[in-house]
């Protein structure tokens, strides 16, 4: 008995705990109480550049790049064992009826389909979950070809919204299974899931089921849904630029802009339109390395054009009349289908800037506290992308090197100039180094092989790039500097440099740009610091946990 009780003792305290902060947990509590709840409680300020939404560009209504993603995901085959997981069985399926091919296979296999798991986040107590990603491609699926039944016939129409379809009325599930309500779903889980179970209410309401529980604006749905939309679109994405969850995200956003109310569509297409201007800012003919908060293992990946974003991107460019770009997809071909399938086009000014940086610009956004900025700055023929900070194992950050992109054919990290420091551990990193025309990191500057310097001397070296591109930098163990200066000889540039800069000591914390500011730096900042401190003397913000959504100059001309 005295064991007993003793067990009992140490329960409690466990127990207990578990209660108090189910009840701390009132963002939760009111969620289930009072309806729409905020996803991550920050305010971004706006900032003084809002994102274009204005369409006036002629698309194409056919896409040979378009039709050879469905042909490459058609050919896959489809094993019993990838109907009991997450994978491309689905995308597969959509793909081949985009075609309408094997349609009589493609109906014998969605009719053998169950439902294998739960949605949201999969963890040791809840290792089925994640079905919510064959659930959106499905959802795909029923809603594009759900009125064909030479397409779908009727007893697997059935089969998907009775069965397959798993998620209906109006719960809305803001946190992961099986956490009691204390950790929150992820952005891709959350749009994914709920998204879904929107889109199945709407299906079954249009096809004249008038039982309230389907009825999205009476359970609910719609306005706890446009919440999470709002939030996103004005304060961004919590999971910015990750690997590989960008990808999913934006597939449940194309779901939701293409299928759903007008006022829903209109969300959820303001929060592409946000998601693809962070994109064309920071990018150079689709070259892309930022920050991202998600995941740790996705360091090591090196490649400039060919993350899950770019797929969607690259597809929508294949139904514009530009030919001239990079078309290789690489592995998230299964991104690439979505963004091939859909109806959602970009603005005219995200395919304008991918492109086209006019007289260059100097651009910061803010993600909100404990969070990493992105800091861009272009010329006519070249950008420089800030790498970001790590703020501590737990905020799942990926720190990037600095990058300069010019216009040539580069793809991969060690074919393009690049710095970060100290060391070659990220989390060390604070790579915020990045000014208009400058960059500075606390390790040595990368040159890739073959690219010989014009001239060099001591760490002093210059280098001519494409299209009057010319770079100076300074380069040591614990330093790098980086300007860059277009229509200038390069040779005369790196006089001038010099010659505005001779003490290598006062380099360490200050940078002189001939006939131009003087800019002070500290390449050793705190993790919530920014690198740059001030120019000509004037502070600089250095808090970017308080900076806006996006904040900058940019005056750019549509090309004709």
């Amino acid at each position: 008995m005295k064991a007993k009780k003793v067990v009992m003792y140490y329960l409690a305290i466990p127990l207990g705990i578990l209660s108090l902060l189910i009840v701390l947990n009132n963002k939760q509590l009111k969620s289930w109480a009072f309806g729409p709840i905020k996803y991550r409680n920050v305010e971004v300020a706006t900032g003084n550049m809002p994102v274009p939404h204005d369409r006036t560009l002629a698309w194409k209504e056919e896409s040979a790049f378009a039709d050879s993603i469905y042909s490459i995901l058609a050919k896959m085959p489809i094993t019993e064992e990838m109907l009991l997981k997450k994978g491309n069985t689905a995308r597969v399926l959509l793909a081949r009826l985009m075609l309408k091919q094997h349609v009589d296979e493609v109906n014998e296999i969605i009719q053998k389909m169950t439902v294998w798991g739960n949605c949201g986040s999969s963890w040791p107590l809840n290792p089925k979950g994640d079905y919510d990603f064959p659930l959106t491609i499905l959802t795909t699926i029923l809603w594009k070809f759900g009125d064909d039944p030479a397409v779908i016939y009727p007893d697997t129409k059935d089969h998907l919204v009775d069965v397959l379809l798993s998620e209906d009325g109006g719960r809305f599930s803001y946190t992961v299974p099986r956490t009691l309500g204390l950790v929150m779903e992820t952005e891709n889980h959350l749009l994914m899931t709920e998204g879904s179970r929107y889109l199945k209410n709407r299906w079954l309401r249009l096809e004249g089921n008038t039982d309230s529980r389907y009825d999205n604006v009476q359970n609910g749905m719609e306005e706890k849904l446009l919440s999470l939309l709002d939030e996103m679109k004005t304060n961004g994405l919590y999971e910015f630029n990750s690997i590989p969850y960008l990808g999913y995200t934006i597939t449940a956003l194309l779901n939701l802009e293409a299928f759903a109310s007008d006022k829903v569509r209109q969300s959820a297409r303001d929060v592409l339109d946000y998601i693809n201007w962070s994109y064309a800012l920071n990018s150079l003919h689709l070259k892309h390395f930022p920050p991202m908060r998600r995941r740790y293992e996705k360091a090591s990946i090196e490649e400039l054009t060919t993350d899950y974003h770019a797929a969607f991107v690259k597809s929508w460019l294949s139904y514009s009349q530009i030919e001239d770009y990079d078309k290789n997809v690489g592995v998230a071909i299964r991104h690439a289908v979505m963004g091939a399938c859909m109806p959602y086009r970009p603005s005219d000014l995200f395919v304008e800037v991918l492109f086209n940086k006019g007289e260059g610009y100097f651009v910061r956004q803010g993600h909100g506290p404990e969070a990493s900025p992105e800091i861009s700055s272009a010329g006519k023929n070249f950008l420089i992308s800030a790498g970001g900070v790590n703020r501590g194992r737990s905020s799942q950050i990926v720190a990037r090197p600095i990058c300069l992109f010019i216009k040539d054919n580069a793809d991969h990290l060690s074919e393009i100039i690049h710095l970060s420091g100290p060391g070659e551990d990220f989390m060390d990193w604070n790579n915020t180094g990045v000014y208009e025309d400058f960059a500075c990191a606390a390790g040595p500057v990368s040159v890739p092989k073959g690219m010989d310097a014009v001239v060099k001397e001591g760490n002093w070296s210059s280098f001519s790039g494409a299209n009057g591109v010319s770079i100076v930098m300074y380069s040591s163990d614990s330093l790098g500097v980086i300007a860059v200066f277009e229509d200038v000889e390069a040779s005369a540039i790196f006089e001038e440099v010099l010659n505005n800069n001779p003490d290598s000591g006062r380099l360490n914390t200050q940078f002189q740009f001939p006939g131009g500011p003087l800019l002070t730096y500290d390449v050793n900042a705190e993790k919530d610091q920014w690198v740059l401190v001030a120019e000509d003397g004037q502070k600089l913000n250095r808090d970017f946990d308080s900076w806006p959504l996006i904040e900058g100059d940019l005056a750019i001309e549509k090309s004709p």
